[in-house]
């Protein structure tokens, strides 16, 4: 039977390399001197630090296009909230979003039933399993997840026949 998994992953590396560049940007332009703008990936987190809100919000923006321009999907991050730290300076603490958490698979599951497709969709951990008899059939939930825009950007992987 034709089955794939819905997943929602990060790449890493790219991520890495996101924030190496803006890290990078940040520390050579000329409206960002002296105010000691920091960028860094921790494990499961992006933190922004700045001195001022505007250059924080200004760095904010360079990761997000620094983010585009490497394919990450800006849904795979949640945005966090601007926090004043102390001594004028100010912080922003951004998540990753890794993998499916359970509501959400419970939300694409149910989606799934009620398109009326002959498939079944199960949850496996951080991944639904969608399995049908007709590859047709497997296409057109692939089709209707994407109309779907979906909170978490989603990947289609293991379609086997």
């Amino acid at each position: 039977m034709p089955s794939f998994d819905v997943v929602s992953q990060v790449d890493l590396q790219e991520v890495r390399n996101a924030v190496d560049q803006a890290a990078r940007e940040v520390g050579t332009r000329f409206d960002f001197k002296d105010t000691a703008t920091k960028i860094t990936l921790g494990a499961d987190d992006l933190t922004v630090e700045s001195s001022t809100e505007d250059r924080l919000k200004a760095a904010n923006e360079v990761l997000k296009e620094k983010l585009v321009r490497r394919k990450v999907s800006l849904k795979s991050v949640s945005w966090g909230n601007l926090q004043p730290v102390g001594g004028g300076r100010y912080r922003t603490v951004h998540a990753l979003n890794k993998g499916l958490d359970s509501d959400s698979a419970r939300q694409i599951s149910k989606h799934i039933r009620e398109s009326g497709l002959k498939v079944q969709a199960q949850i496996n951990g951080d991944l639904v399993r969608v399995t049908g008899k007709k590859r047709d059939d497997l296409q057109e939930v692939i089709e209707s997840l994407r109309a779907l825009d979906f909170r978490l950007p989603l990947q289609y992987i293991n379609y086997r026949d």
